[in-house]
């Protein structure tokens, strides 16, 4: 009788262990292996390739697009945030700069006409930034395919890396499935006792 009282026990560690087997076969086996007939190989170490391609879509298409990236550099917002570094540097061409290269031209620019030019080269530089922005992102699009170095670089990982990855971002999920499964087979071990004491 006493012996009855150890199945709700019996049964956590049972729901623990396989939970807990469970979550290793994720890893393992990294290579398939041949068990009771049966290939065994863990799930991300058989699936790394199908991972990497669908976490390179990912990236690509919905974290890290090119036209989200193109929105931000030529929202007039960030532009205009530019802008005080921009006349600050044409406000030392104009000063120095061109004192330096041309000094007989410089003799003729006053405030009054560097304060004009540099109007003009502002204002001419917030209408062209976005096109300049546009025209590198649709060439940076072309050279740089996210997708593609996403998926190279994820199927390139180690399995021991893709592991260490994985478990540092699921640690405490993965640990919760486990005390879940203990959880849970202590209560039917106990629900397994009270029908037994019952009947």
């Amino acid at each position: 009788m006493k012996l009855l009282y150890l199945i709700p026990f019996i049964s956590a560690f049972i729901g623990w262990f396989t939970n807990w087997i469970a979550i290793k076969m994720l890893f393992h086996p990294r290579e398939p292996k041949k068990i009771l007939g049966i290939t065994v190989h863990g799930i991300f170490p058989k699936r790394q390739k199908q991972f990497a391609e669908k976490l390179g879509q990912l990236v690509s298409n919905e974290l890290l697009s090119f036209s989200d990236i193109e929105q931000k550099i030529t929202n007039p917002e960030n532009i205009a945030k530019l802008m005080p570094y921009v006349e600050g540097h044409i406000d030392q061409f104009l000063r120095v700069k061109l004192a330096e290269q041309m000094p007989v031209i410089s003799m003729f620019i006053g405030d009054k006409t560097i304060h004009q030019l540099k109007s003009v080269f502002i204002t001419e530089l917030e209408h062209l930034f976005p096109v300049i922005m546009q025209n590198y992102m649709g060439n940076l699009k072309q050279d740089l395919d996210l997708e593609k170095i996403v998926t190279h670089k994820v199927s390139q990982f180690s399995s021991d890396k893709l592991e260490s990855i994985l478990n540092a971002i699921m640690s405490k999920e993965f640990r919760f499935v486990e005390i879940i499964g203990g959880v849970l087979g202590f209560l039917i071990g106990l629900l397994q006792v009270l029908l037994t004491i019952i009947s």
